[in-house]
């Protein structure tokens, strides 16, 4: 069965904590089979790297994504903090927050919606794709052999639309309240150090802008606004008599 060096292993060892021994067991199989294979990073691409593609109980495998039970916030943070330790040891911690459509079809796929795609689209042509909306956030270091700065992921978030949740108990969540309530998980995760959001217009929002402003170690965050936005405090009320 093809492995990894043993540095490698010491560092996928650090989530082991987070599953249970016999999840864990299948788990570190697809995520060294995810890292060893070409191509499309499915489980059977996984397996067969691995050298079980005869596996007669694949559907375990599959399980681990579908039914165990693991905690996917523990796993970014654990993640977060071995990249800040190895990338940003020292200074502020740059994030990268975007959102990405992901194109799926089919009757089982029940949080697609209609987005706009960034892609496809300009100012004077909109270009509609159904699919996944993810909310991604990515930790912005240089790389002294790539010569520029790369993002390495470290927290996905579904953003459902709001048509799927017609119908439900729950109330819709914005994109904007989706990245809300994830940089607020990455200031806990990260108390003592200094954060810098990198973001593009679509979260230029006051509402949002003021929440990181108001904690108590606040979060800078840089965003495009509009060119006719107003940078000022609002006028005071009008007093009685006032001209």
């Amino acid at each position: 069965m093809p492995t990894l060096p043993t540095d490698y292993l010491n560092i996928i060892a650090t989530f082991a904590p987070i599953f249970a021994k016999c999840v864990w067991r299948h788990a570190v199989v697809l995520l060294v089979g995810a890292i060893l294979c070409p191509g499309k990073r499915t489980v059977t691409a996984a397996l067969r790297i691995m050298g079980l593609s005869q596996e007669v109980h694949f559907q375990t495998y599959h399980r681990v994504l579908s039914r165990a039970v693991w905690s996917s916030w523990e796993v970014s943070r654990v993640l977060l903090g071995l990249l800040v330790s190895a990338f940003a040891p020292i200074g502020p911690v740059v994030i990268g927050l975007d959102d990405t459509i992901e194109r799926r079809r089919g009757a089982k796929i029940k949080a697609k919606g209609i987005y706009r795609d960034p892609v496809r689209s300009s100012h004077r042509h909109t270009v509609k794709a159904s699919g996944l909306r993810w909310l991604s956030l990515m930790l912005l270091v240089p790389i002294p052999w790539a010569k520029r700065v790369w993002a390495l992921p470290f927290l996905t978030v579904l953003a459902p639309s709001e048509r799927y949740y017609q119908g439900r108990a729950r109330a819709h969540k914005k994109l904007t309240d989706w990245a809300r309530q994830a940089m607020l998980q990455v200031r806990r995760w990260l108390p003592q150090r200094a954060l810098v959001i990198v973001a593009d217009s679509s979260f230029a929002v006051i509402a949002l802008l003021g929440r990181m402003r108001r904690l108590a170690n606040p979060v800078c965050m840089i965003t495009r606004f509009r060119l006719d936005a107003g940078l000022y405090q609002p006028a005071p009320a009008r007093r009685p008599g006032q001209l």
